[in-house]
């Protein structure tokens, strides 16, 4: 067998010198070094491993070796670009220095159904002794981290608390007063109407005020929905008034109400991680799944 000169290799050696056999999933080149005179494994990843970079850690493990490279059975080179799986389908010769060696790779899928079941077993193992050995330190890690941000946050609310109620307490103070003034005008009103039906005037004169009072109630009323679209509910107005008493105090008071509220968001939601991360089942659960299961 001749090179790209035409000139003879001094040496064709058999295929048993150079084997290849699959260990994991993974071919195993095992050849002879030839300065060292002793077998050398080389474990490729056939995917990823071109032909130029196994040539390259065939040429590092033995400094000796001036020449190396890959014919196909018909005695085209083959390219340092070409992917290990690929050369690894077909018969192909090895050639290190002057010495060709002749390959024959194993049948690839004959070999993978015989070692699906041992890769799958080796699989799992690896997944048990990881999360045996790094699940708890993890675990620990992680709650570390969110107890001191659960402290960083509350150390920034505290103060936002603080003022909140204050805020809150005079909001509600006021809008009770309203309340109360509201419901003395409302009496104030009906002794008025009493007294003027029965020691001022008689109720033939009063019935048409009355009903303009009754009318003007129902257009103010109407007003108030035209102007918030919610009907006129005692409670929703009341609401609505403690609302603006004290986004108006909190404008005073410079406090910031959206600050306040990711504040709270973040808390929430450091304190809903804690809590999934102290419960044994959801461990190994993602957070979607866990939120699915909620």
């Amino acid at each position: 067998w001749r090179g790209r000169e035409g000139a003879p290799y001094s040496t064709l050696v058999p295929s048993d010198e150079v084997t290849i056999n699959y260990r994991h999933g993974l071919p195993v080149i095992t050849l002879m070094l030839p300065t060292r005179s002793e077998r050398c494994q080389f474990t490729v990843k056939p995917v990823v491993t071109t032909v130029g970079a196994f040539l390259q850690d065939v040429q590092r493990e033995d400094k000796g070796i001036e020449r190396a490279e890959v014919f196909a059975a018909d005695g085209t080179k083959v390219s340092d670009a070409t992917l290990m799986e690929v050369l690894l389908m077909n018969d192909f010769k090895l050639v290190i220095n002057n010495t060709a060696y002749s390959v024959s790779p194993p049948v690839k899928d004959k070999l993978s159904s015989e070692h699906a079941t041992e890769m799958e077993d080796i699989k799992s193992l690896v997944h048990r002794l990881f999360v045996a050995l790094h699940l708890e330190d993890h675990q620990i890690r992680k709650e570390r981290e969110l107890l001191q941000k659960l402290d960083h946050l509350k150390g920034e609310l505290l103060p936002l608390e603080q003022m909140k109620a204050r805020i809150t307490d005079s909001a509600d103070a006021k809008t009770s007063r309203l309340l109360w003034v509201g419901l003395a005008l409302m009496s104030a009103q009906g002794g008025a109407l009493a007294w003027l039906t029965w020691w001022v005037y008689s109720w033939d004169i009063m019935e048409p005020v009355t009903y303009f009072i009754t009318y003007g109630s129902a257009m103010a009323f109407y007003a108030y929905f035209v102007l918030t679209k919610q009907d006129y509910i005692y409670p929703h107005a009341k609401d609505r008034q403690f609302l603006h008493y004290f986004y108006r105090k909190s404008k005073k008071q410079r406090f910031n109400v959206e600050r306040y509220n990711k504040l709270k968001d973040d808390l929430a939601e450091a304190e809903e991680s804690l809590r999934r991360l102290r419960q044994p089942l959801h461990l190994r659960l993602p957070i979607q799944e866990i939120s699915d299961k909620d």
